[in-house]
């Protein structure tokens, strides 16, 4: 291979890749599925231990609190002692603490292990996106990144589905409804069993020799360390956590909080108390409660398939704006009609969940790529966090926003959020299609690449 070209940035994609892209999709189907699944749960749960308003409100947003520390937390612990050791440990955590909630009999059991489950849920981003994004080639990073998050919403279909099978079960349905996420969680980590660890990060620790036996392993015997470029110029030093705040990426950690908290807060408050959003609505009856719930779960799915061809034939920053933009109309037009009926305001939800799963899949797409390896999870974690506080507030608020505002004026609350989501990335949203990791995160620009002939790497 020439000595111009950088092997992982310019490789063909191989069966290497999607499995690894498989495998790190299991954290946000769970994520997904654990946070949707409590709305249904609630339906139980809530007059099996007698819940008020503001528990119910506190048992949704407890995992979004537990996600802002475990972001924040294992994010940077991933950048001090590797991707590898947490993407296994943080699935062993998944597991545990859902079996607990199904054995809970009081509400601060309920709100403690759904906190605990959210810690290791923030955990996981940082970690397996991070993983992954250290192996991609820059011209399927985005595509194969932002599938990973599609997943979500198939996540939470997948809970609306189960839910509903599970709702004659009796007045302890919500006990098996909240373990369930263990199986997922058990069967993700088997598939990880194995995975190497990322020979960017190795090589940023001084782990020379490993780097190389895993770019050796994935890619060929041939192929060592002087095929690779690493993206650690922009620190040329082992980062800490407030690196992120330092020189050019104080702006891009701006922007990363802001975008990804204007996506997640009407997006986690539409998923946790869909059914008591389509009840306000004025729709009731299973067919419209679940089979509307998991309507707009799949629609996710839905918007998520052009938006991954477009993030490649676009660009994320065009792709981001757009979505943004229907969102803020989408959301904002039903306040404007006068006795509003159920139609227009299940219309605008539908649009929202399209639009959204086009281009939700950017918050782990574009901190992976804007920051380099010393600093990489940290930044997803601390994104991850950050987000976290806005949807956690805008849960626990969301059913005393559909008393308090109705269910036109809860919708456009949202596209006011969005609207703030809109203008920061048009003032702050650089464009990272098709470049490598090192020229996103160094002042220098790469050599031109030239197409390497690698192997078909395996995770065995």
């Amino acid at each position: 291979m020439s000595a111009t070209s950088n092997l992982i940035d310019d490789a063909p994609l191989t069966r290497f890749h999607k499995k690894l892209t498989f495998f790190a999709s299991g954290g946000p189907f769970i994520d997904g599925y654990a946070l949707s699944i409590i709305g249904i749960a609630l339906i139980t749960m809530a007059p099996g231990l007698d819940l008020s308003p503001a528990e119910v409100g506190l048992v949704g947003a407890a995992s979004l609190v537990g996600i802002f520390f475990g972001g924040a937390v294992f994010g940077w612990l991933t950048d001090k002692i590797g991707r590898h050791k947490m993407y296994i440990a943080d699935l062993i955590a998944l597991a545990l603490f859902s079996v607990l909630n199904g054995f809970a009999t009081d509400i601060w059991q309920v709100v403690l292990c759904r906190f605990f489950l959210g810690m290791a849920i923030g955990a996981d981003y940082p970690i397996a996106t991070s993983l992954l994004a250290e192996f991609l080639p820059k011209k399927h990073r985005g595509r194969l990144l932002g599938a990973t998050f599609v997943v979500w919403a198939i996540g939470a279909a997948a809970a609306y589905a189960v839910g509903y099978l599970l709702r004659d079960a009796g007045p302890d349905a919500w006990r098996f409804m909240v373990a369930s996420p263990a199986v997922f969680a058990i069967i993700t980590l088997l598939c990880r069993l194995g995975t190497p660890e990322s020979p960017r990060w190795l090589l940023s620790r001084g782990r020379r020799d490993e780097a190389d036996a895993v770019i050796k392993k994935v890619y060929g015997s041939q192929y060592g360390l002087s095929d690779i470029t690493s993206d650690s110029e922009g620190l040329q030093r082992q980062g800490s956590f407030l690196d992120i705040f330092r020189g050019q990426f104080w702006k891009r950690t701006l922007f990363v909080s802001i975008f990804w908290t204007a996506q997640v807060i009407p997006l986690f408050a539409v998923y946790t108390f869909a059914p008591d959003l389509l009840t306000s609505f004025g729709m009731h009856g299973d067919a419209n409660l679940y089979g509307g719930s998991f309507l707009i779960s799949m629609l996710f799915v839905v918007g998520g398939i052009p938006g991954l061809w477009l993030v490649e034939k676009i660009g994320r920053r065009k792709l981001l704006l757009w979505t943004f933009g229907i969102i803020v109309v989408a959301l904002a037009i039903p306040a404007f009609i006068p006795n509003v009926e159920a139609a227009p305001l299940f219309i605008a939800l539908a649009i929202f969940a399209l639009a959204s799963g086009a281009s939700s899949f950017l918050e782990v797409v574009y901190p992976n790529e804007l920051f380099p390896t010393e600093i990489r999870a940290t930044a997803v974690g601390f994104g991850t966090a950050i987000s976290r506080v806005g949807s956690a507030a805008s849960t626990y608020l969301m059913a005393l926003a559909i008393v308090s505002f109705g269910a036109a004026g809860s919708l456009l609350i949202g596209a006011i959020i969005s609207l703030v989501g809109l203008v920061a990335t048009f003032l702050l949203a650089p464009e990272t299609a098709n470049k490598s990791l090192h020229e996103l995160t160094s002042e220098k620009q790469p050599p031109a690449p030239s197409d390497p002939k690698i192997n078909e790497g395996s995770l065995s």
